[in-house]
């Protein structure tokens, strides 16, 4: 394999067609179905579903086979599978659903407008995971163009990721075995610590969501005649928040919320600490003063993927400022997002979380949790010999710099069921969600210098698999 004609393959790939692609996808408000429950009427992920369909579809590939997969009342499932000259097969993941458009994008970007500034495309959705498509598919194009032999390759673009990937497991079970038992699955919807060489994902945290509500009034009274009185609904949610999480350091204090940290990851952690330093936090966007909880880069990794957290990412009941008046609020609900550790028990965790805030409720409040769903985090089987110094070369050959492996604080539901489903599978999981790309909030962005090498590394990732499995194999098939 020559790397430098697969890198002028898939950079000509990317300027010819994956950009302006990317671009209309951009545009195209194809919300998760939490954020749009309308989502079928509105037609938006049956657009977006259909422009990446089309796409590849265009693809230089021969026996290609592209097939959108419908089931009543699900999201659509994009299955593409390339035949292979070997025996065994491939599976590479990503999903093309999006976060909501949030608020605070800069002037001139939005969520649904794309634009290119500085080597970046800008918008919702084109980092988080709408490029997984096109990256996967131009790096097997890019080994056929010059005929690598390679086993079967299925790509699988799910449209429920952001949800939970609440429609995976139905298209799983329709699939039945129509994808193998893959020895190898790649998948690009990870993070990355930096720009300047791949960072490999050992692991992803779980996510428990749920509401909590609180009441304490059938209806708003005079704040003068009721304060004093009746408690507020806001204090009695500071003392049920206290129960889970300290409100000095941000810890959370439910037992069963607590994991060890294996020996292996703790020390992947800290040489990633030694490669990022200072920018573990710095990649947020901090107001002006603020600081993070650590100046010790260690402290805060273990904390992003390895220990469990809370946020309040939602409030019903209070009114906008403006139109507040003086009136003791009669309820509130909140949106708790709880992150789990990878192998953390998920339902255990959510029946120790209700339990924490609906026992004994102060004054006798009415509180209830009601449970979104808890989804289980994932730790990754041990590298194969040959994969992790695979991903080694290909970060050096390609970035000039030494891969990195480190945990990942955000979920990906498919992991864990493909951990289970194929036990002896490896997995290069990896992405393009660096410092400032945003992915859930405004501004998000996907960086094309990086994109275009993740890329290129993907395909010496899948020609190293196909010698590794069949060391005899020829590399060209003709």
């Amino acid at each position: 394999m020559n790397l430098e004609q697969v890198r002028a393959a898939i950079g000509a790939a990317w300027r010819s067609s994956i950009i302006e692609r990317l671009t209309a996808y951009v545009r195209i408000p194809n919300k998760s179905p939490v954020f749009d429950p309308a989502w079928e009427a509105n037609g938006h992920m049956a657009a977006a579903v259909q422009l990446i369909a089309d796409w590849c579809r265009t693809q230089p590939i021969p026996g290609l086979r592209v097939e959108v997969r419908r089931l009543p009342g699900r999201t659509p499932l994009l299955l593409v599978d390339v035949p292979g000259e070997l025996p065994g097969s491939v599976l590479l993941y990503g999903h093309l659903d999006k976060q909501p458009e949030f608020t605070g994008w800069l002037p001139g970007l939005g969520p649904w407008e794309p634009v290119l500034r500085d080597g970046k495309l800008y918008g919702r959705g084109a980092a988080d995971d709408g490029y997984a498509a096109f990256s996967s598919l131009t790096a097997i194009a890019a080994l056929k163009a010059q005929r690598v032999a390679l086993p079967r390759c299925i790509l699988l673009i799910e449209a429920s990721e952001e949800s939970g990937s609440i429609d995976l497991a139905a298209h799983l079970a329709a699939l039945g075995d129509g994808i193998g038992d893959p020895s190898l699955v790649v998948c690009l919807d990870a993070e990355c610590g930096n720009y300047d060489q791949v960072w490999c994902t050992t692991s992803l945290r779980g996510n428990l969501v749920g509401l909590l509500h609180v009441r304490v009034l059938e209806e708003g009274v005079h704040s003068g005649m009721a304060t004093g009185i009746a408690p507020t609904p806001f204090r009695i949610i500071e003392q049920l928040l206290a129960r889970l999480e300290s409100p000095i350091n941000g810890g959370l204090l439910v037992d069963a919320l607590a994991v060890p940290i294996p020996q292996d990851r703790r020390a992947q952690i800290e040489a990633a600490a030694r490669v990022l330093g200072e920018s573990v936090a710095g990649k947020l966007p901090w107001a002006a003063g603020v600081r993070p909880v650590s100046n010790d880069p260690v402290e805060l990794l273990i904390n992003s993927t390895w220990k469990a957290t809370l946020a309040v990412t939602g409030a019903d009941g209070m009114p906008p400022t403006l139109s507040a008046g003086n009136v003791l609020l009669p309820a509130l609900t909140l949106k708790l997002s709880l992150r789990l550790p990878p192998t953390c028990d998920p339902t255990r965790a959510a029946r120790a979380v209700q339990d924490a805030l609906e026992r004994n409720p102060p004054y006798g409040a009415q509180v209830r949790f009601e449970s979104g769903g808890a989804t289980a985090g994932w730790n990754a089987p041990a590298f194969a010999p040959w994969l992790e110094e695979s991903i080694t070369r290909a970060s050096r050959e390609v970035y000039g710099r030494e891969a990195v492996h480190v945990g990942s604080g955000g979920t990906i539901p498919f992991m864990g069921m493909l951990g289970e489903r194929f036990p002896r599978t490896q997995f290069f999981i990896t992405g393009v969600l660096g410092p400032h790309s945003n992915a859930h909030g405004p501004n998000e962005f996907l960086h094309l210098e990086y994109v275009e090498k993740l890329t290129a590394c993907v395909s010496l990732v899948l020609a190293d698999h196909a010698r590794q499995c069949h060391p005899r194999a020829p590399l060209d098939s003709n």
